[in-house]
């Protein structure tokens, strides 16, 4: 893909230091993923037990959006996909229909979504990647959604979630978590997409990332170019991977911290900043964290 996608948030800085380390798990909540497609990090991609995570039809929506979301995460170096955390592994966990006919948005249940947090926490992943549209289901659906979250903060799991294309202003029950990261699409002007929401939850704890004429992968074993939240988040997902990577002694809430904190001071609009991750990885250069790394480089050297 054209580098002024990576470029507009710092990833191609950040990339160079590190494909990703196969230790670092990062959990894909999406549709299921072509396993066979040329261009995956195949070697890297797992599926949970009893989940069939490769698509049985390529022609479904399902399938192509969750292709598109593993190319930007686990596609190899040098395709055409943005390719950013190859080397971590990527843990597939559809929760898409592939009945979902083509043209139609795929979405999810608060309780299907509920599940698939859980299953990615418990099979040990660091980040979870929520590309996700969310019906709106019954209250205690939501209940279930939000004690998923809580269980993710327990177990120390980011979780990067697509702020959604409604263009409208307000928020979800799951951008409104206080644990996880709402993503806005933005274009290659540096200016958010009209059609992402906006909102307090979202501008105070979001980051805005590339959303706007990305290539990735399809099923079929070609490229496709698409727009949109669920675009931006795995932009977001793969600065987080790459971060931990190259900082495997930091905290959930250090990766957090560096991704989300260090890009403003105290935020006062609804449109969050734009991610900046070779900023990230300064931050955390320069944090205790950091300090560890090298300290134990040295150890090994001597």
């Amino acid at each position: 893909m054209p580098t002024d996608a990576l470029e507009l948030v710092g990833m191609s800085h950040l990339m160079g230091f590190t494909h990703g380390r196969d230790d670092v798990l990062v959990g894909l909540v999406d549709g299921p993923v072509a396993l066979d497609h040329p261009d995956l990090a195949a070697g890297n991609i797992r599926t949970l037990a009893g989940v069939s995570g490769a698509c049985r039809d390529h022609r479904t929506e399902s399938c192509r959006h969750g292709t598109f979301v593993a190319g930007i995460l686990a596609a190899r170096r040098g395709s055409r996909a943005p390719a950013i955390a190859p080397g971590c592994t990527l843990v597939v966990r559809p929760v898409f229909s592939e009945t979902v006919r083509v043209g139609e948005l795929p979405s999810a249940t608060p309780s299907h979504l509920a599940d698939a947090i859980i299953d990615c926490a418990d099979a040990g992943t660091r980040i979870i990647n929520v590309s996700a549209a969310l019906t709106l289901g019954s209250v205690s659906a939501q209940r279930e959604l939000v004690e998923a979250l809580s269980y993710a903060v327990q177990r120390g799991v980011l979780v990067v979630v697509a702020a959604g294309n409604q263009g409208t202003v307000g928020g979800s029950v799951i951008t409104h978590h206080p644990w996880t990261i709402p993503v806005v699409a933005y274009a290659r002007t540096g200016r958010p997409l009209a059609q992402s929401n906006l909102g307090r939850s979202i501008g105070i704890r979001g980051v805005g990332a590339p959303g706007e004429g990305v290539v990735s992968l399809a099923p079929e074993g070609a490229y496709v170019t698409s727009s949109g939240t669920s675009v931006a988040a795995p932009f977001v997902t793969g600065a987080a991977a790459l971060l931990w990577s190259a900082f495997p002694g930091a905290t959930a809430i250090q990766i957090k911290d560096a991704l989300v904190t260090s890009l403003a001071g105290r935020r006062r609009t609804v449109t969050p900043p734009l991610l900046d991750a070779g900023r990230a990885y300064e931050v955390l250069s320069a944090s205790r964290a950091g300090r560890a790394v090298v300290g134990s480089r040295e150890e090994d050297m001597s």
